[in-house]
């Protein structure tokens, strides 16, 4: 490419091979000078031709040019580092990789510590729930164990009788625990119904009474609270008992010392109920709890106040008639109200009607039923063991000699028979035949009745 002027193509060339040679002049004809060319074109010249070309083509082909050349600069530049790139994409996706494995794995941890803690939650539950179960069975046996004491209270005064056609309500000394199914109401899980169901239909609940309790350790501390008021209770009851039949025994035994009887002789006096069997010591396990323990000194205790009891019966210290007792004359020396003279009266006048009822103090036998001087119509009854009582001034008699006679039992009726002065019954209290103020039983039947 040139950018010469033009007015020099217009001399001939000259080759090497024509030196030597003359020149011939040739005559033509003469041409125009081309136009004048302009002085900002760009001409471009190969193998004898010229190509003349202005500047924004030429800054276009500039510019073609030297994009592409960057182009491929850019590309060589690529293609030289792409192992370098490559390189470092391949870390930067195992980095990405190994983050997320290493995610994965922390995630999968948490869920295995989750599942175990939940699986130890449940194994816990069920040992909570299984603990409750066997407490339950434990407390349910003890309420059946109390519920079968009998009432062993000590037969007192004679009480009114009951009016015909009114029913008679037991009474209790021991109050009767209440059965724990009424108390304690297991609650469980959806997920362990079938497995309680079938160890016991107590345990049973619909899953949204589950969630309203607010979990497990609620339901179970629930449970443990029922329990406790149960266990509580029986508690109670049982000491409740124990200290009523220890208290009766203690006011048995010292009525009988008050009274200056032999404890022995009663005993031995005592008859005995047909009843029999090989004999079984009674045993206390070593690993017995202190509810045991405490329910074998109760039936200890029971079986001793039983024998008192059986012994008691021929005491007489209950009330010879019913209802409030009017003594007219007392057990001593007094005026004699036929003579006016000081005489000695070996028993107790109790005011009454004709006709009124007369009831035997004690177990005994009838010895004596007939008139019997100033006793006028008169039963005695021997108790055994020197024990006896006489019943005077009878209207009429209502037992013959040789009865069994049981306490309460009507014998007769009072009466003004014999050395008497109005209706009353001279009631005597003897002791191996002699005469004893019969207040001093009475009191101690007071006694024994007040617990």
């Amino acid at each position: 490419m040139s950018n010469r002027p033009t007015q020099y193509a217009e001399y001939p060339q000259h080759h090497a091979h024509d030196h030597g040679r003359p020149q011939a002049r040739r005559v033509g004809p003469v041409k125009a000078p081309p136009p004048k060319a302009n002085q900002s074109d760009y001409t471009i010249a190969h193998g004898g031709k010229q190509v003349r070309i202005g500047p924004v083509v030429f800054w276009i082909v500039v510019g073609t040019v030297t994009v592409l050349g960057a182009w491929s600069a850019a590309t060589a530049t690529y293609f030289a580092f792409r192992d370098d790139v490559l390189t470092k994409l391949i870390a930067r996706q195992a980095d990405m990789q190994y983050a997320y494995e290493d995610r994965i794995a922390e995630l999968r941890a948490k869920i295995d510590r989750t599942t175990s803690r939940q699986m130890l939650d449940q194994e816990q539950f069920d040992q909570k729930l299984d603990q409750v179960m066997r407490r339950q069975t434990t407390l349910e046996s003890r309420a059946t164990a109390l519920g079968a004491m009998p009432d062993l209270s000590v037969t007192g005064s004679i009480g009114k009788p009951p009016a015909r056609g009114a029913a008679i309500e037991p009474t209790t000394s021991i109050p009767k625990p209440s059965p724990i199914s009424d108390t304690v109401t297991f609650v469980a899980p959806p997920d362990r119904e079938a497995r309680l169901e079938s160890r016991t239909p107590a345990l049973t609940a619909q899953p949204n009474q589950f969630a309203k309790l607010g979990g497990v350790d609620n339901v179970i501390g629930r449970l443990q609270a029922s329990l406790d008021q149960v266990e509580s209770r029986q508690i109670a009851t049982l000491a409740a008992a124990e200290e009523s039949m220890d208290s009766k025994v203690r006011r048995m035994r010292g009525a009988i010392s008050d009274l200056g009887l032999n404890m022995a002789k009663l005993e031995s006096a005592t008859p005995r109920a047909p009843m029999g069997g090989p004999f079984v010591p009674v045993k206390l396990s070593s690993s017995a709890d202190p509810f045991e323990r405490q329910l074998y000194r109760i039936h200890v205790t029971r079986a001793q106040m039983d024998k008192l009891n059986r012994t008691m019966a021929l005491v007489p210290y209950r009330k010879p008639v019913v209802g409030e007792v009017e003594f007219t004359s007392g057990f001593g020396v007094r005026s004699d109200p036929f003579l006016g003279r000081p005489a000695m009266h070996t028993g107790l006048d109790f005011r009454g009607a004709t006709g009124d009822p007369i009831r035997a103090t004690a177990n005994g036998r009838v010895v004596s039923a007939a008139y019997a001087g100033g006793y006028g119509r008169m039963v005695e009854i021997d108790h055994g063991n020197g024990l006896s009582t006489r019943y005077g001034h009878m209207s009429a008699i209502n037992v013959k000699v040789g009865d069994v006679i049981k306490i309460g039992q009507v014998i007769g009726l009072v009466g003004s028979t014999g050395r008497s002065t109005g209706p009353h019954l001279h009631y005597e209290t003897r002791i191996d035949g002699e005469a004893v103020d019969p207040q001093k039983f009475l009191r101690a039947g007071v006694r024994l009745n007040a617990g």
